[in-house]
């Protein structure tokens, strides 16, 4: 299976941040902004506020779980951005799935047809 590339730099998550369009829940925030053709790239982000570096690390890899089997769907390229919320932490990655592909839909990263399978 493959992964999605990772986003590591300040400059790249700010860029996501201020140009890309923006789509929120009680359990995630998802940033999406295109970029010059290098696929789908991956931000994850988890504030101090969630609690420890294990809570935070937990939020970080549920989200990356539910992503992967998004991942498959999504089409162009894009640069995501998802940032943890309170909730998350309460989260299975299965839960997650739905508002994420829900997310991605509208922002239009996962084609409408494209994820009615997953």
């Amino acid at each position: 299976m493959q992964r999605a590339l990772t986003l590591k730099q300040n400059t790249e998550f700010h860029r996501a941040y201020g140009r890309g369009k923006v789509k929120a829940s009680p359990m995630l925030v998802t940033y999406a902004v295109k970029n010059r053709g290098q696929g789908v790239r991956l931000g994850i982000t988890a504030a101090k506020k969630l609690g420890s570096a294990v809570e935070r690390n937990r939020c970080r890899r549920i989200i990356r779980a539910a992503f992967s089997s998004i991942y498959p769907h999504c089409s162009g390229n894009f640069d995501i951005v998802f940032v943890a919320r309170f909730k998350t932490k309460k989260l299975k990655s299965s839960d997650l799935v739905p508002v994420m592909r829900q997310h991605l839909t509208e922002l239009g990263v996962v084609r409408d047809g494209a994820g009615a399978d997953f």
